[in-house]
Parts: C-alpha cells; structure tokens; sequence
C-alpha cells in the first residue's frame, strides 16, 4: 500500500499495534516479522493470513493444544551448518532435534481431520515435509544430553576404555599418597584439587619441601601449596595424552556429523521459518483475542462498511480502566464514497477518523480487528492522511501553506483505491476564503471517487454535502443539558459545534454572547441553531424509539407468557379428558374381567356338579342379571336427562318414578299405603314406599 506522508502510519498509532503484536512473538523470527508488518493490496494473500489468524483463534478460545512449545532462534546455527567443515557443538545439535522434534509433532498433529477443519493454517507446512534420518542421525552419534556417544566410532570407545582405567588406577595411587601424607600431618583442609588439567594434593607450606612432586600453584595467602606427588606423574600424563586424543576424535566425530547434515540445511531453515511462522500466527490471534478481534468479510474492491467498530488501542486502555467502549457504524460505498463529519471539538470526531484509519490498515496486514463478524471491508492502494499541525519550519511553510500543500498532493493522486483522511478541512484560514477552497478541494476529490473522511466546522461543507453526490453529512452526538460529549456517530445529517451553548454553560457574561451573536451573519446563526434543535429532536426521537422497543419487548414477553398458560390449560384439559377416558376403560376391563373369573368357574362346576341343571340355573342368573342391569341403566340414563328427583313424600297430582323400573307416572290416587299412578293410559296401583317424587329438568340444563 502507498502511504503519505511518511508519517501517517504513526499518526494512525499503528507502530503501538505492531508493538503489541511484538510483545505477544516468542521467536526472533516473529517478532522481526511483526515490527516490520507488511500491509499488502492482494485479496488472495490478505484473505489467506486472516483466515489462519481466525482459526488460530478458534483453537485459543476453545483450549485446543496445538504442539508449538519449542520457540527456537536457530539463525546462527543453520548458517553454520551450511558452511563447508564447520563444526556444531552437541548443544547445538540438540537444538536441531528439538526442531526436528517439533515438526514432527506438528505433521502428526495435523491429521486427517484437521487438514479439512483447518484448511489455511495447514498451508504453513504445504510446501515442505517431515524427514526422519536428522533425528536418526544425532540419535546414532549423541545422547540425550549432547554428549557423543561410546560407541559413535570404534577408536573413541578405545580412548574411553583406557581413559576409565588409567583413571581408576590414578585414583587408587593418588587416595593412598593422600592417606599416607594425611597421616604425617602434612595435608591442608582441602586435602586435593585440580590444576592445569591435573590432580594435586594440598600440603600445608611449611611441608611442601618434605613431599616429592611438582609444585602447580599456591593459595592466595600461600599458607597452602599444591603439588602433583612423583608417584602421579605418569599417570596424570597418560590421562592428559588420553583426554586430548579423545577430545580430538568428538571433534572429528561431530564434524564428520556436521558434514554429513549440511545436505538438510535447506529443508532446516525451511522448518525454522515454519515454526517462526507458526508463532507468528498464534501471536496475531492472542492479540484479536485481546481486543476481541473479529475475521469480516473482504472484498475486492474499495468499500468501508464496519458495525459495531471500536479503535482498537482505546478499547483496550477502557477495558483496562474499566470503562465502557462506544462502538461506531460506518458505511462508504459506490453512492456514498466520502463522509463530512461535524460537531463540536472533543467530541469524538479525529478518533472516529482514526478508527476507520487504523481499522483499514490492520485488515491489510492480515490481522483480526474489533468489529462485528457482519463488517465488509474492502481493499485500498493507497491510504493519504492530514490530521493536525503540519506546519514545517524547515520549508518556512504556515499551517495553512502545508495544509494546501498536502491537498494538492491528495487531489493530483487520488483515485478510485484511495482512502483519505482529512481533519479540519480549510482550517487555518479566513472561513469565508478557507471554506470556498474546502469546497474546490472536496468536488475534486468526489470528482476522482475516491474514498475518505472530512472533518470541519463549516457550514458551508454541511450545506454542500446535503447537496453533492457522493458525499454525506455525519454527525457526532452531544448531550447540550449536560455539555458532555456523547462519541456517539449520527450519519445522515449535519452536526451543530455549539458555540454559543458551551458559552453559556462555562458561565461567560450573557452581554458577551449577545454580542457575538449580532456580529454573525443572521442566516448561519439561524442554520447553526437549526442544527441543535434538530439534534436534540433527533436523540429525543432515539429515546422514545428505545422506549417503544422496550414496551414491545415487554408486550412480545407478556404475549409468549400467555401463550404459555393457554397451552399448558389446553394440556392440562387433553390430561383430565384420557384419565377419564382411561377411568371408563378400566372400570370396563374390570368387569370383563370379572365376568370371566365367573364363567370360569361355571365350567369348573359343570364339569364336577352330577345336577347339571343347578349350573345352568347359575348361568341363566348371571347372564340375565346383567343385562337386566343393563337396561335398568340404560334406563336410569334416560330418566336422568329428563327428571330429577324431589325430596318429599308422593301427594296426588305429583310426578312419580317407580323405582323397580323407572317409569314416571302421575298419582291419581293414594289408599293407605298404596297409590294409584296413571303412567300412560294404564293405570298401576303401587306401594308408596316404591315411589319417589321427580319433576322436570329445566331445558337449558336438559339442553346442556
């Protein structure tokens, strides 16, 4: 991407996002990648490292382990390794399996599964592969410790025979001189040590002349003297011959190694820049995962369309401090490409700028940035900034001379991939002068279509972008009962800066303010008063709206509530219609039941009983009994939707019901205990006690 000036990117803070990007980098490689962070203008390669940011995210937030624990800086030992008849160090072989080891953990680690479920970051290793014979080889010369094995040549393990023995035999010699020297009160506290590579016996000074031997040294006070005895000499000598003879064969051996690795440096220096790569990544995610970085949609074309976008170093200092973030909703397309910020100073306009600034030259470089997941951002070729005093001293230019300059820089190259930034156009001069060529420089700029933010206080940029193609009025939200700003983006309709509110609220004597507001041209006072009002009109507006929502909300919560109760009535109602249902059913099952225990038990009879006919008689009984039962229920039913039944005794002209079958009459006649009842056209003389009063049952009720 083309910036100017050379200072925008700092203007931007973006060297305070490498930094922290820095700080997150375990490697030299990563962290010399991130201080130097590219920003790139093609969709396929800025597409390809966000999508291995995002995933190395997902494995952040769900605690997945991915096996990148071996943060190695092995510039200087590759480079050797290349180099004809150098010579590596077991240490430094170490490293080199250690390396070795971790991109075998990383191949096996991306399995079938998580080759198709991460699909960019297993492009880091796509290019390369895993070979086994560098392990194989250091396994075969070094031990877990670095230390070259016996057995790593034949003549090395001839050296160290020799060595073990002549050693032993120079200890068996040297603990019996001491004993015997012990003995004669000749040996000091510390009794032995170790001087140019050979062993020495302390003797007291005064008795150094009594012991045979070479002197090697004496103490600092020199009350102590160290003497190889005569005894030792030989075999100090054989074991000195032997340790160089084997020092010189490692030598030989780890050279003959170096040699024999210095086919796989390439491939080496290929998996250094792997794991140098794969740290890289993860360090890009913990930082989206810090400021709560999100993976947008990108397109190839220019376009700014960010929801819910926060600057990501303040919202990381409010989260800090505690405080809350306000988010901004910003849209530049083909229709709207440029946006004329205005409102009053502090109240948030430079920062909205450079959010979007910032926002832009992060998702180029391949990182994750706070904004909602549904932001579709595009891609720029260049990216031109003015924001505050730029005045050089250097050149003898004023604030506006710079100014000027740098405009003419933005209108000869601006184009269609252009992303600008201007705060405080035409500020510096005359504000009839300065807003005239704000004008003159904003035309050209929609001229060129390219894409940018504007802030300013003139009336006349709010006026014009009202009218002009291309451009649109924003607004920065201020609390005028209050006098705080809001930092809240209003787009659509232009900003008042308040002067005379803030004025007023500070306490300056109203004389002073009547004052200056006769000096201000009638018709800009009226706009600029018109566009308070209609500010506060419009949050006015919002706050009613919110409440609206809230009511809804709770309107739509009470309706799923009784929604609720209805349904559980409704089922509560289908639950007491089975269980009587259910109740029938099994006073039914019941009676079969019974009735099968019954007959049962007469063909057990039948079988036993020599009177047959007794059987018979039972069968008839019970067969017949219950269908007599039957009926009478059958018919007590019937009786029962038409009458009900009256406390009291029978009384001539009353309705009756015969209780032996249910028949209801009309008593025409009482004789003693006896009565006449006319149930049709027959008359029945019946006991009193067989009869109960009934009347009709109303018609509504017979109805229901």
């Amino acid at each position: 991407m083309r910036i100017f000036p050379e200072s925008a990117l700092f203007q931007l803070e973006f060297d305070k996002v490498k930094a922290l990007l820095a700080e997150h980098c375990s490697t030299e490689y990563a962290r010399e990648k991130a201080l130097d962070l590219r920003i790139h203008t093609k969709k396929e390669f800025i597409e390809l490292e966000l999508r291995q940011t995002h995933e190395f995210k997902l494995l952040l937030q769900n605690g997945q382990y991915f096996p990148d624990d071996h943060t190695l800086n092995l510039a200087r030992e590759l480079k050797l390794l290349g180099i004809p008849g150098a010579t590596l160090s077991g240490e430094q072989f170490m490293q080199i399996r250690r390396l070795a080891e971790s991109m075998n953990s990383i191949f096996r680690w991306f399995d079938a599964e998580r080759r198709i479920a991460y699909p960019a970051l297993v492009k880091v290793i796509a290019h390369t592969s895993y070979e086994k014979n560098i392990i194989a080889a250091i396994d075969e010369v070094l031990d877990e410790s670095g230390v070259v094995r016996d057995n790593a040549s034949e003549e090395l393990a001839n050296i160290r025979l020799s060595l073990y023995r002549r050693r032993n035999e120079l200890r068996r010699v040297f603990d019996r001189i001491v004993s015997k020297l012990g003995k004669a009160g000749y040996v000091a506290d510390i009794e032995e040590s170790f001087l140019n590579g050979r062993r020495v016996v302390a003797i007291f000074a005064e008795h150094k002349r009594q012991v045979k031997g070479i002197l090697h040294g004496e103490s600092d006070t020199r009350r102590t003297s160290f003497i190889e005895p005569e005894e030792t000499i030989e075999l100090n000598n054989e074991v000195f011959s032997l340790e160089h003879a084997e020092s010189k064969e490692v030598t030989r051996i780890l050279r003959e190694l170096t040699a024999r690795l210095s086919g796989y440096s390439p491939l080496l220096q290929v998996w250094h820049d792997v794991l140098g790569e794969f740290d890289f990544i993860r360090a890009k995610a913990r930082l989206a995962y810090d400021m709560n970085g999100n993976f947008p949609l990108l397109v190839d074309k220019s376009h700014v369309g960010l929801r819910s976008a926060y600057h990501p170093l303040l919202f990381l200092y409010n989260q800090k401090a505690g405080k809350p973030t306000i988010p901004t909703n910003i849209k530049l397309d083909e229709k709207e490409r440029l946006l004329v910020i205005s409102g009053p100073n502090a109240g948030g306009k430079t920062v909205t700028m450079k959010t979007v600034g910032l926002l832009q030259l992060m998702i180029q470089s391949g990182l994750l940035i706070p904004v909602h997941p549904d932001s579709e951002m595009g891609i720029f070729k260049q990216l031109m900034i003015h924001i505050g005093d730029t005045q050089s001293l250097e050149f003898e230019l004023s604030t506006y001379s710079s100014h000027l300059k740098n405009m003419k820089y933005f209108m000869e190259n601006a184009n269609g991939r252009t992303l600008f930034f201007i705060d405080e156009l035409g500020s510096g001069s005359d504000p009839n002068l300065g807003g005239a060529f704000a004008e003159v420089i904003l035309e050209e700029l929609v001229r060129k279509h390219s894409f940018g933010i504007v802030t300013t206080h003139y009336l006349n940029l709010k006026v014009m972008a009202n009218k002009t193609a291309g451009i649109i009025n924003g607004a920065m939200a201020f609390d005028e009962t209050n006098l705080q700003p809001m930092y809240k983006l209003i787009i659509g309709k232009p900003g008042s800066s308040y002067t005379f509110s803030i004025a007023e609220r500070i306490g300056l004597e109203p004389r002073l303010i009547q004052r200056a507001r006769t000096l201000v041209d009638e018709d800009h006072f009226r706009l600029d008063k018109l566009l308070n009002k209609s500010e506060q009109d419009l949050r006015d507006l919002e706050k009613r709206e919110k409440e609206l929502n809230k009511l809804l909300k709770e309107n739509q919560g009470l309706k799923k509530e009784m929604e609720g109760v209805i349904n559980r009535e409704r089922h509560s109602q289908q639950v007491e219609l089975l269980k009587h249902q259910n109740k029938i059913s099994e006073d039914r099952i019941a009676y079969l039941k019974e009735m099968e225990r019954k007959l049962r038990q007469i063909i057990f009879d039948w079988r036993k009983a020599e009177d047959k006919n007794e059987v018979i008689k039972g069968m008839q009984a019970l067969l017949f009994k219950q269908k007599e039962k039957q009926v009478n229920e059958k018919v007590k039913r019937k009786f029962d939707a038409k009458y009900t039944e009256v406390a009291g005794s029978a009384e001539v002209g009353n309705k009756v019901m015969m209780k032996k079958n249910h028949q209801v009459g009309t008593v025409k006649e009482i004789r003693g205990k006896k009565a006449v009842v006319q149930v049709g056209l027959i008359p029945i003389t019946v006991d009193l006690a067989d009869l109960t009063v009934v009347q009709d049952r109303p018609q509504e009720e017979s109805a229901e």
